[in-house]
């Protein structure tokens, strides 16, 4: 029997805004084992809803104890398949994880939903769980705990991950906003000195 987590986060930030960082996560300091994502597969279904289908790779460091154990040519790269499914009309993204390679040693499968609430737009739940299980006779229940502590791990700097995407895109947005307000500034100008000159008021939209 394998290991479980579960928890629930409440992100300040719309849905929207989660969804185009999700996009947008990588690369960041705090997923720098995060060394390499590529999509495979993308449609969007007749009932508006996208589909995809991603692989990364990622560093994938034995404890010190299993590297006396397993062979020293193990792959120390972990390639991990990623299913998405965004749905805009329910305002949800849903995420399925799972590794290709080292299963048997150990499978980790992770599923994260996150889902916009009506009654809090501007706030967006994250739910996640994930299942560690192994296959090694005899050690499959240090495996396993290692794998949790690993993964509880990871799931922080995901978040903090996360929060790093959000803060660029909040920035550039805010950036882009000033650049349009000081593009405007010299047409005020240039109207409010046709009105001193000619003293006939303007009206403005």
């Amino acid at each position: 029997m394998g290991k479980y987590f579960f928890s629930e986060t409440d992100i300040r930030s719309t849905w929207e805004q989660v969804l185009a960082a999700f996009w947008q996560r990588y690369p960041n300091p705090y997923s720098t084992h995060v060394l390499t994502e590529d999509v495979i597969f993308r449609e969007v279904t007749p009932d508006n809803r996208l589909l995809s289908r991603r692989l990364l790779t990622k560093t994938n460091r034995l404890p010190r104890w299993a590297e006396r154990i397993f062979p020293g040519n193990l792959s120390r790269s972990v390639y991990i398949v990623e299913d998405s499914v965004v749905d805009p009309s329910g305002r949800r993204l849903t995420t399925l994880t799972w590794n290709l390679n080292h299963s048997t040693l150990m499978t980790v499968v992770e599923r994260c939903v996150f889902h916009g609430e009506q009654e809090r737009p501007v706030w967006t739940r994250l739910t996640r769980e994930a299942w560690i299980s192994s296959g090694v006779f005899g050690l499959s229940r240090p495996i396993q705990e290692f794998g949790l502590s690993r993964f509880r791990s990871n799931q922080l700097k995901a978040m903090k991950g996360l929060e790093h995407a959000l803060s660029k895109l909040q920035k550039s947005a805010a950036q882009g906003h000033h650049a349009d307000a000081s593009k405007d500034s010299p047409k005020k100008t240039e109207n409010l000195t046709a009105s001193t000159s000619s003293q006939k008021p303007q009206h403005y939209a």
